[in-house]
């Protein structure tokens, strides 16, 4: 059997930083230390540094309640309200924000200080669209569907600035992007669908049309893992989203003569290589 295995499988420079900067707090031996929701979109990764002692805050008002320690900010960015409430408090702040993903909070608050209205092309409940939002001042919209492009309403007299979620399936965007032109809107359109995402798609695409099965390998809760499962499912059918080894019936490929295997950004190594080696050593 052929295993075709993405290059760009794995940990993007953002989540690595972000990782990374937790793992070195650890180092320190300052505690305590939280991540301000998972600092990552995998369970695996976040399990392990529970078990160093990291603890996960997922409100406003568990954050308010602080009175010592250090926070990390999460690699998907939270909205500007965080680190005032932070930096109130005098509570240490580790930002491990995507620097791509920062990129558009300084678009968003440029832009909407200067009275634009801001579209942002992604998923309204995604913990970086949220964050994002936190950094708009003035309207903004959250479009994910060509539906959702008509409750806008009127902006012909209005100046628009459009940004993506920087997971965004690529395509999607430019569809969605020509639909709302058409609108005669005044638009000021900037592509933040980050690189490496839409390397990784155009990869997993490709091996997906040409081999018989398709694993996608990335935590449930991953936004750029389910797209690329949804990317590799429109080329080859036999198409399965895992978390880990433990979610692979190796039964169900024994007849098949190739197989593509890709990963999200936030998919460890670790993870990777052993559904690799065990889906070759099978067959």
């Amino acid at each position: 059997m052929k295993v075709e295995v993405a290059k760009s499988a794995g940990f993007c420079f953002g989540v690595q930083r972000a990782v990374d900067s937790v793992y070195s707090e650890i180092e320190k031996g300052k505690k305590p230390i939280y991540t301000f929701g998972p600092i990552i979109h995998n369970e695996q990764v976040v399990a392990d540094l529970e078990t160093k002692g990291i603890k996960v805050i997922n409100t406003v008002d568990e954050l308010k309640k602080l009175n010592e320690g250090t926070v990390v900010i999460r690699s998907h960015g939270v909205p500007k309200e965080i680190y005032d409430i932070l930096e109130k408090q005098h509570i240490n702040i580790v930002d491990a924000t995507c620097p791509f993903v920062k990129k558009i909070h300084n678009i968003v608050s440029d832009e909407s200080k200067k009275d634009k209205v801001i579209i942002i092309i992604g998923n309204n409940n995604h913990p970086e669209v949220e964050g994002i939002k936190g950094w708009v001042e003035g309207p903004v919209f959250v479009i994910n569907e060509e539906e959702q492009i008509e409750k806008i309403g009127d902006l012909k007299n209005k100046s628009v600035c459009i940004v993506s979620q920087t997971t965004f399936n690529h395509n999607k965007f430019k569809y969605l992007v020509e639909i709302i032109k058409k609108k005669g809107y005044d638009i000021n359109v900037v592509n933040t669908i980050c690189n490496a995402t839409h390397v990784r798609q155009v990869e997993a695409q490709k091996i997906a049309s040409k081999v018989d099965a398709m694993i996608v390998i990335g935590g449930k809760r991953s936004s750029n893992t389910q797209k690329l499962y949804d990317i590799c499912k429109e080329e080859c059918n036999n198409t399965y989203y895992i978390q880990t080894l433990d979610d692979l019936d190796l039964c169900e490929l024994e007849s098949l003569e190739s197989i593509g295997i890709t990963a999200g950004a936030s998919t460890p190594k670790n993870i990777i290589e052993e559904v690799v080696l065990n889906v070759r050593d099978e067959f």
